[in-house]
C-alpha cells in the first residue's frame, strides 16, 4: 500500500486498542525482567569483619569459564570492600532465610553487623577470603576478573572457583533439586518475593518437536 493509500484510513483503522486481547501496555523504561535471583554478596571489610549484601542485579555471564556477575552502586559497602579484597561469595537463600535476606538489604554493613542482628553464621569459603551464609543452601566462591561501569553501577564479574551445596537439597542423582532448595526469586515491580521450584519440562528437549 502507498503512502497516499494509508492516509485515506483513519487513524484508528491501525491502532490497537488497550482492551483489545493480546494487547500489551507499556510499562516505560524501568528494570524488569523475570525471574530475577536473590543473591547474598559475602565479603570481608578492611578489618576483616564479614559482611553480606543482598543484590537482585545478577546473574551467569560465562561458561568457559564459569563465571557470574552482579551489578551494585558504588555507594554500597559491599562495593567498597569488592573494589579492595577483589574476591566474594554468593550464597543463595531459600524462603526459609527469606526475612534475613530482606534486612541483609535494608541495612549497610558499614555500621551494623548483619550476622550477629540475624543470628546467621558467616564462614570463611575454602578457596577465597570471603564469608558465606553457612544456613544458605548453596554458596558459590569467585574472585573478580574485570569491572565494568554501567550507569548507576558497577558490574563485578567473577569467575565462579567452587560451588558448595548442602546435602539436603541433593537429589538422587547428586545434583541440585530445585524443589528441595525453594530459593527464592524477586519481583522488582511489586517489590515481593516468590519461591521457585515446580518444574515444568526439560531443557533441550522440549523443543525437539519442532525439529521434524
Amino acid at each position: 500500500m502507498t503512502r497516499e493509500g494509508i492516509d485515506r484510513f483513519p487513524q484508528q483503522f491501525f491502532i490497537r486498542h488497550a482492551n483489545e486481547p493480546g494487547m500489551k501496555r507499556s510499562l516505560g523504561a524501568r528494570t524488569v525482567a523475570y525471574p530475577l535471583p536473590v543473591f547474598l554478596v559475602g565479603t570481608y571489610d578492611s578489618q576483616h569483619r564479614p559482611d553480606v549484601m543482598a543484590a537482585a542485579w545478577g546473574g551467569i555471564c560465562s561458561s568457559d569459564p564459569p563465571g557470574i556477575a552482579v551489578s551494585i552502586r558504588p555507594s554500597r559497602y559491599t562495593h567498597k570492600n569488592l573494589i579492595e579484597t577483589k574476591v566474594f561469595t554468593i550464597s543463595i537463600p531459600s524462603v526459609d532465610q527469606m526475612a534475613e535476606t530482606d534486612f541483609f538489604g535494608i541495612v549497610s554493613g558499614a555500621d551494623t553487623d548483619k550476622f550477629t542482628k540475624t543470628g546467621l553464621t558467616p564462614v570463611r569459603a575454602e578457596h577465597v577470603d570471603a564469608p558465606y551464609v553457612e544456613e544458605c543452601p548453596v554458596v558459590l566462591e569467585c574472585r573478580v576478573t574485570n569491572t565494568v561501569e554501567i550507569g548507576s553501577h558497577t558490574q563485578f564479574i567473577g569467575e565462579i572457583l567452587d560451588v558448595k551445596c548442602d546435602e539436603s537439597v541433593l537429589g538422587a542423582d547428586g545434583k541440585p533439586d530445585i524443589a528441595l532448595l525453594k530459593a527464592i526469586g524477586y519481583d522488582p515491580i511489586r517489590m515481593e518475593y516468590f519461591v521457585t521450584g515446580t518444574v515444568v519440562g526439560k531443557a533441550f528437549s522440549v523443543g525437539n518437536k519442532y525439529r521434524t
